[in-house]
């Protein structure tokens, strides 16, 4: 019986939300506009919001205010810092999308924000910053986003290694920009769910067939920052120190065609691979998807040995990709007998062709053999 009175109620708000937005001159059809929706625009979902969209790539600010009114209850007391972690408000839709703001019961624009769409639910989804709220809530599982974040690693180097100030009462002094690097680097990324002395070495426990195929191991990935806290170090309101907390666009940039990774989402599902980060990461790896930083061997590495920190850009995926050229210093020999993996696989993928090489790679493993790994195998046994 209420049904009725509730959906009434439902429209009511609608209407006085458009109303305001026509007081505050925010509404306007552009000249020119069929008022009458196309078929095209019918059959659009609105229960998402690409940025992608042209028509969506305005300036940052035109729907995101920062500071957000709630910056300082989403992170509390030391850790708070001024920050954008909240949706929009209604106004920043409106300007556009009134018409669906009264389509459907409850209208589907309204569950890009809000968990239940009703009068009597209000409540939103976590904003996507911080990412550490965010990835816990039922949306954040699931999302992907529309952007990547462009940092030059040049230009953070010798500037962040300074950040990482010493405790006691002494100082490392070095004239080498490796110490640099290396303490730049551990600001940043450290090794993500170590196996440490603990005797699990897996993720999850591997079934008691896996053999060669490929599970999940602890301390196989390194971290990355996920939100604002680290880069507002540097580039906070007070700072002064370009760019801005507010020039959004200067780090996020829309993202671009992705390149195939050496991931099976099916894979890690049956792995059970539930943190969300970790799940990033192995899904944009490009290289081996296998590496493992923990292992003791690669621990003991310098982070330059594989990568070429200097020419990181982390929109550009062609300077993140390490070169098989860093694997195979290791990884291919004089010859077989010598333990080269990277002869190994090759010398058995030449007697069978069906043979999948599954020390490095999960799925490129089955492709054909690129020219780079031969190359440097070659260079290797010293046949041109």
């Amino acid at each position: 019986m209420l049904a009725q009175p509730v959906n009434i109620l439902w429209q009511v708000r609608l209407a006085i939300a458009v109303f305001f937005g026509c007081v505050a001159g925010l509404l306007f059809v552009p000249e020119g506009a069929d008022l009458a929706a196309s078929a095209q625009t019918r059959r659009r979902s609105y229960s998402q919001f690409p940025h992608s969209v042209k028509a969506h790539q305005l300036e940052c600010a035109s729907c995101h205010k920062f500071p957000s009114p709630n910056w300082n209850k989403v992170r509390t007391g030391s850790d708070a810092f001024p920050d954008i972690t909240e949706y929009p408000r209604h106004e920043s839709c409106l300007n556009c999308h009134r018409a669906q703001f009264f389509r459907g019961n409850p209208p589907a624009i309204c569950m890009i924000c809000h968990v239940n769409p009703s009068p009597r639910d209000s409540r939103r989804h976590p904003f996507p910053n911080p990412r550490e709220i965010f990835d816990q809530s039922t949306k954040g599982k699931i999302a992907t986003s529309d952007f990547v974040v462009s940092f030059p690693h040049d230009k953070h180097i010798d500037i962040v290694s300074s950040l990482d100030k010493p405790s006691g009462p002494f100082m490392r002094v070095a004239f080498s920009r490796v110490n640099a690097m290396q303490d730049s680097c551990s600001v940043c990324h450290v090794t993500l769910q170590p196996q440490g002395e603990a005797q699990e070495e897996y993720l999850t426990k591997p079934p008691a067939d896996v053999g060669d195929k490929f599970w999940l191991k602890r301390g196989t990935f390194k971290s990355v920052p996920i939100g604002h806290t680290t880069c507002f170090n540097c580039h906070s309101q007070d700072s002064g120190l370009s760019p801005a907390p507010t020039s959004c666009n200067t780090c996020h940039k829309l993202k671009p065609p992705q390149p195939p990774a050496d991931f099976d989402a099916k894979l890690a599902s049956r792995i059970g691979v539930a943190d969300k980060p970790m799940l990033d990461l192995w899904s944009r790896r490009i290289s081996a998807g296998t590496f493992r930083h923990e292992w003791f061997s690669h621990a003991e590495l310098s982070c330059s040995t594989c990568h070429n920190v200097n020419t990181i850009n982390t929109a550009d995926h062609l300077t993140t990709k390490v070169p098989v050229t860093a694997c195979a210093a290791c990884h291919a020999t004089a010859t077989a007998d010598e333990g080269g993996v990277l002869n190994y696989e090759v010398e058995s993928r030449n007697k069978n062709k069906s043979f999948q090489c599954t020390k490095c790679h999960i799925v490129f493993g089955s492709k054909p053999i690129p020219e780079s790994h031969l190359k440097a195998l070659r260079a290797a046994t010293g046949k041109q």
